[in-house]
């Protein structure tokens, strides 16, 4: 499955307890970078939710942002006779060093009471609400980064169709160039046996005529001879279906295939087809084919451009 690394997931779990929201946002990266913003009451969830992001996502900087909230009941519960004891001794003790120290409002009482009731979070019941929320979070990071993923492999696929169009074309016109080379080729061949000498043919020794021969046959050979470039272009472009999943036939094995990650096997596909399109411009014999490499070197890059992207 084609994954991009920029999407945005949240939720919420809610229990008697309270409430706890988790927030992920997802940027491109080479490797996976989890930064984690978490209350201190809830730092103990930092590991667990470390080895599930880990466990689902490859690539990318992720911004893991928590906050929760403690029901109102329970903090108003805390407003105990026994707390209203305590903070009316507090009050005499004070009054007996400052004679005119007012009490506390109702506001500061419910405030203390708070704080008092934050002694200790339930060890059990808020790492679970945390890791359902993260749990949902990530479904929804993940659905969003496949929404993204599938529109940036039809936009690289719709590359991949005008590769397959330019590599067409030059094999379409590979035996009319060809023929145009021949005869190129034998006007030189003509002209250096002519040089070599002037008199004539009979002259020509036949180890020399061998060489000239070869030369420039090899020469030939070296410059036209792009049917091995054309051919691994298209078993590249065969590939790069493959690993975008125009395929759908086999979209499991897409996803694991290699064990690693697709945006740097396509990296590395878009490499090899760079230098198949390097190496047929310079075998370019003719001015269209100089044009198809240049073009195809466009496309390879509009491509490239968009795997930085992808997981």
């Amino acid at each position: 499955m084609i994954r991009s690394m920029t999407a945005f997931g949240s939720a919420r779990s809610e229990s008697a307890h309270g409430a706890v929201t988790v927030e992920l946002r997802s940027v491109n990266s080479r490797f996976l970078d989890i930064n984690f913003r978490l209350p201190e009451d809830l730092r103990m969830v930092e590991g667990p939710l470390r080895e599930l992001l880990g466990q689902n996502l490859k690539r990318g900087k992720i911004d893991v942002r928590l906050n929760y909230a403690r029901t109102e009941g329970r903090a108003r519960s805390a407003l105990d006779e026994s707390l209203l004891t305590w903070a009316a001794a507090q009050l005499e003790a004070a009054r007996r060093i400052i004679p005119d120290m007012t009490a506390p409002r109702l506001g500061e009482l419910l405030a203390l009471a708070g704080n008092a009731d934050t002694s200790g979070l339930d060890a059990e019941a808020w790492p679970a609400m945390c890791m359902d929320a993260a749990q949902l979070a990530l479904d929804e990071l993940q659905a969003a980064r496949e929404r993204e993923g599938r529109r940036l492999a039809d936009m690289m696929l719709e590359c991949a169709r005008g590769v397959d169009q330019i590599v067409s074309g030059v094999e379409q016109d590979l035996p009319a160039l060809q023929a145009d080379h021949q005869e190129k080729i034998a006007v030189k061949l003509r002209e250096a046996l002519a040089a070599a000498s002037p008199e004539g043919y009979a002259h020509i020794s036949g180890p020399e005529l061998s060489a000239r021969i070869a030369q420039e046959a090899s020469l030939f050979a070296l410059r036209i001879d792009v049917a091995e470039e054309l051919s691994r272009l298209r078993s590249h472009i065969a590939e790069l279906q493959h690993l975008l999943g125009e395929d759908r036939q086999a979209p499991a094995s897409t996803s694991k295939k290699g064990g690693g990650s697709a945006g740097k096997r396509l990296d590395f596909l878009f490499q090899e087809m760079n230098r198949e399109a390097n190496t047929l411009g310079s075998k370019a014999g003719a001015l269209s084919v100089t044009r198809a490499a240049i073009d195809l070197k466009l496309l390879i890059e509009q491509m490239r451009e968009q795997a930085q992207n992808i997981e």
